[in-house]
């Protein structure tokens, strides 16, 4: 199931913002072989595209900087981020995707949040016809 390579994209993602050091395994053995090829493209194309990403995120949050954002958010925005961008996964899919996993992984606050930050990319991306 793609949301179990989406979670497993996104703990990389996470994993990634506090430590820059291989990771450990386990990790890859969380998901199964068929669904793994899926969390390691997310992954990648966030690796390949991180100092964008962040920039491009830094500017939309309006009296926030990046180190402020709770890191499970800041981590699920990456993924969704990715997902839209260097993905082409539909904006819906991936807002969708992120909003429930949040809900297991984030505050109740969390949702709304994050709805409210990805439809500021949306907005911008079809404003500016470029990636965010």
């Amino acid at each position: 199931m793609r949301r179990d390579s989406r979670v497993l994209a996104f703990k990389l993602i996470f994993e990634r913002l506090f430590n820059s050091q291989p990771f450990d395994e386990e990790l890859w053995q969380e998901i199964k072989d068929r669904d793994k090829p899926f969390a390691e493209q997310i992954f990648n194309e966030y690796q390949n595209h991180k100092n964008e990403i962040e920039q491009k995120l830094s500017a939309l949050l309006i009296g926030y900087s990046l180190d402020r954002v709770h890191k499970v958010d800041l981590a699920l925005l990456c993924e969704a981020i990715t997902e839209i961008n260097y993905i082409k996964t539909p904006p819906a899919v991936a807002i969708n995707e992120v909003l429930e996993i949040a809900k297991v992984f984030s505050t109740s606050e969390s949702p709304k949040f994050l709805n409210g930050v990805l439809s500021s990319v949306i907005k911008n991306k079809t404003k500016e016809g470029e990636n965010v």
